[in-house]
């Protein structure tokens, strides 16, 4: 199975990181919440518009005073008798409603009663539920950004014109003043006064109906932009959250299985539409997931194979000790003792090829591959059995390139070497020659070794290589080799990268040759 397509400069676990809180919030809301909260800076529009309103609601204010100052300073300039004839025609043409209080509050003249009735107040009850539901948002956002501050407009009596703040701001300063109310229906209502000659106060009033249309046009219009933003941003949130928690989902169901110990029955779906990082993952856990089946099928068959192996010296070993108690003659007793202690030995030695072949997966892990010179490890093996002596007459030569530098772990590859050397020297023949020779063809180092036995029939040469198979020369005694030495062997190579495999001789002559392959180092 391929392995899954991902980067291997990957940074260091993060799996300690903590979530904090957004790890224990589904990624649907989450998803909702960052796509809508960008949308609640658009909503903040609403309450531009109220700031707008004002920019306005200021405008007319400094208009108001201005046409009632000019109007005032007109008026001014006619004999008192033609004053309320000009007032009338300065109202119906500006759209004010005029009025004049004299030195005591008391009203002189109102454009309003002399017929020019273009300021009047709409009362609310009357109007429609949309313009109900209008006044309703106007009074929440108000609420919201504190503009409840404009007082309610209410008209004064004739003679109670010093109730106006802006008739009283003229008659003491003698300034032009203006004031902004808010009429029953929620639109802005503006006054504005200035003095008279006599110490008479024109005051002028108007219903800037027209700024809360337009304020209320735009909202629409903003609303109508942030409800269809909403409404898309949701749908692919949404759409957004199913291609991902979807999927997500379904490799937690199949990780869960997994860890419930049904991993030979799980599929783990490889997404292979997906070329983003959720199809990375599902990939990756479909490989790790194979990875993990290959793993137990070789614990299981490795477990099963070393209560194979451990069964034959333990029943050796029980019937040599049974026997012993039955036995009286000194010499039978003497070679019961002698099987057992070779089963313990045999024991002892499996055990051992055992525990390193248990630890040797995790051990490669673990292992930090350097520049390893062969030639040097190599020629040091030969040296030490050499000078201990091989045994039976049997010669070792060492020939090599220079230099035979791999990359790899020189205690693991020692090891594969030490047992193919001690492999060879076992089937050699008396005074027969095992010949190591090392090749450095610049990508690749290969080394040979060659031996004078009976060689490897070419039905076996792949059976070698696995755990506990041994087919000893018939002259050797029995249980003196684990049948894990090649198998070590093969393990330790491959995870350098290499190869191992058994073969016939190059000169066609009886004898094996055993072929190791290995990356140079920093090709």
């Amino acid at each position: 199975m391929p392995p899954a397509d991902i980067p291997e400069d990957l940074p260091p676990d993060e799996g300690a990181l903590s979530l904090r809180w957004s790890g224990r919030v589904s990624l649907t809301p989450r998803i909702l919440f960052v796509n809508i909260f960008a949308l609640a800076l658009l909503a903040g529009g609403f309450f531009y518009l109220d700031s707008y309103r004002a920019r306005i609601v200021d405008g007319r204010v400094a208009q108001a005073e201005r046409e009632v100052r000019l109007i005032a300073e007109a008026l001014s300039l006619l004999p008192p008798d033609d004053r309320t004839d000009e007032m009338v025609n300065f109202a119906r043409k500006s759209g004010l409603r005029l009025r004049i209080y004299d030195r005591r509050g008391r009203l002189a003249a109102d454009s309003r009663a002399l017929g020019v009735r273009n300021f009047q107040l709409v009362d609310p009850d009357k109007d429609g539920w949309q313009q109900d539901a209008a006044r309703a948002l106007d009074a929440g956002i108000d609420t919201v950004v504190g503009n409840e501050r404009d007082p309610l407009y209410r008209e004064r009596a004739p003679g109670r014109g010093l109730r106006w703040p802006d008739v009283v701001t003229v008659r003491t300063t003698g300034a032009t003043a203006a004031t902004v109310w808010r009429a029953p229906d929620r639109t802005p209502v503006v006054t504005a006064a200035a003095p008279l000659p006599e110490d008479r106060v024109l005051m002028a009033t108007v219903n800037a109906r027209d700024i809360t249309s337009t304020v209320r046009s735009e909202r629409f219009r903003l609303s109508l932009v942030l409800g269809v933003a909403v409404l898309l941003s949701v749908l692919l949130s949404l759409f957004l959250a199913r291609t991902i928690v979807r999927p997500m989902r379904m490799l937690a169901r199949a990780a869960i299985r997994v860890r419930l110990g049904r991993a030979r029955e799980v599929v783990v779906p490889r997404l292979p539409s997906r070329r983003d990082e959720i199809g990375m993952l599902a990939r990756a856990l479909s490989d790790m997931t194979s990875a993990l089946r290959s793993r137990i099928d070789a614990t299981e068959a490795f477990a099963a194979d070393v209560t194979h192996e451990l069964k034959n010296p333990l029943a050796s070993l029980r019937s040599a000790v049974d026997g012993l108690g039955a036995v009286k003659d000194p010499d039978l007793r003497a070679q019961l003792l002698a099987i057992v202690q070779d089963d313990v030995h045999r024991l002892d030695r499996l055990i051992t090829d055992i525990s390193d072949a248990s630890r040797l997966d995790a051990q490669l892990a673990r292992a930090k591959f350097e520049g390893v010179d062969l030639g040097a490890l190599i020629g040091a093996l030969v040296a030490y059995r050499t000078e201990r002596g091989v045994g039976r007459g049997v010669t070792l030569s060492f020939e090599h390139d220079e230099p035979l530098v791999a990359h790899g772990e020189g205690a693991r590859l020692e090891r594969v070497f030490a047992n193919l050397i001690d492999n060879a020297v076992s089937f050699s023949p008396p005074g027969g020659t095992v010949r190591i020779t090392g090749i450095n063809d610049g990508d690749l180092i290969e080394i040979e070794v060659v031996d004078d036995g009976p060689g490897v029939p070419p039905e076996q040469r792949e059976a070698v290589f696995r755990r506990f198979h041994s087919v000893r020369p018939g002259d050797e005694a029995f249980g003196r080799h684990s049948g894990l030495g090649l198998a070590i062997a093969r393990t330790i190579v491959e995870g350098h990268g290499g190869m191992i495999a058994a073969e016939s001789r190059r000169d066609h002559r009886e004898g094996a040759r055993f072929v190791v392959q290995l990356p140079v180092a920093g090709a």
